[in-house]
């Protein structure tokens, strides 16, 4: 079983900020394999498909961004999912507002919803879609930036994003090592 999992806030005051990107492609998953979230459980949101004969959990937890982990950490220990069969989908300031990147591990780079993942999975060796949302200009607050909504222009680029990353999600869900999946989507342009 594979788990994977969009961050965000839950409620409509959140629904369309760039801090929810990873609720909106796990959102288009799950459409995309015809599941549906018709549950909660382990305060998340949840709904089940099947991907080449794999079960998939999709989550998306319903604690707020910063504590992320108190939802997927309780569904993997029930389910018995290690971390590398774990599919994060996140937000990523460092990254330019639209690219798509898959990474392996590594750290939690300041992001208050992977530090939870850490403190509450066994290891930080989840794999992980990176949906760019660039760094606010001028000085702007990051918390504001994070949580509020996109620009125009963002918006009319926002779903051949979200495609993007759903693609690089059902990827990982397909290809048994994760290499494959980075060499198809870190090196292609987002333009």
């Amino acid at each position: 079983m594979k788990l994977l999992v969009g961050l965000g806030n839950p409620g409509p005051r959140y629904e369309q900020t760039r801090h929810n990107i990873g609720f909106l492609v796990v959102d288009e998953v799950a459409r995309q394999l015809g599941a549906r979230f018709d549950r909660e459980k382990f305060s998340a949101k949840l709904g089940e498909a099947e991907v080449e004969g794999e079960r998939v959990l999709l989550m998306k937890p319903l604690t707020f961004m910063n504590l992320s982990g108190e939802a997927v950490g309780p569904a993997c220990r029930f389910y018995r999912i290690d971390p590398p069969d774990v599919i994060v989908v996140h937000d990523d300031l460092d990254l330019p507002c639209g690219q798509v990147r898959i990474k392996a591990g590594g750290g939690h780079g300041g992001h208050n919803g992977l530090k939870s993942l850490f403190a509450h999975l066994p290891s930080p060796e989840f794999l992980r879609v990176r949906v760019g949302i660039g760094r606010p200009q001028g000085g702007r607050d990051v918390t504001s930036w994070v949580l509020g909504g996109f620009a125009e222009e963002e918006r009319a680029a926002l779903p051949s994003v979200i495609e993007r990353a759903a693609s690089a999600a059902r990827c990982l869900l397909v290809e048994k090592d994760p290499r494959i999946c980075m060499n198809e989507f870190n090196r292609r342009s987002d333009a």
